[in-house]
């Protein structure tokens, strides 16, 4: 199936050139999506963690590392 690009609402077939540039664009789209997925879990970790103060009391009273490991066990690192 050939690409196309709309120019003043008309349908026209990709050239080459923009064939080419368009699959660079693609290859790397995915590969960004690739490297975002391999770090999801770090954004969904986060909010969890709580504020640095948050944390500072949680180190105080002592549960701070029972906290990061519940999290660390409810949203695993993916291993590929």
């Amino acid at each position: 199936m050939t690409r196309t690009r709309i120019e003043n609402g008309v349908e026209i077939p990709l050239t080459s050139e923009e064939e080419a540039q368009r699959d660079i664009e693609e290859k790397t789209w995915a590969d960004e999506q690739v490297e975002l997925k391999k770090t999801q879990y770090q954004r969904d970790r986060k909010p969890l963690y709580g504020t640095w103060e948050q944390q500072l009391d949680m180190m105080y009273h002592g549960t701070w590392k029972d906290h990061v490991a519940k999290i660390k066990r409810d949203i695993p690192k993916e291993n590929k």
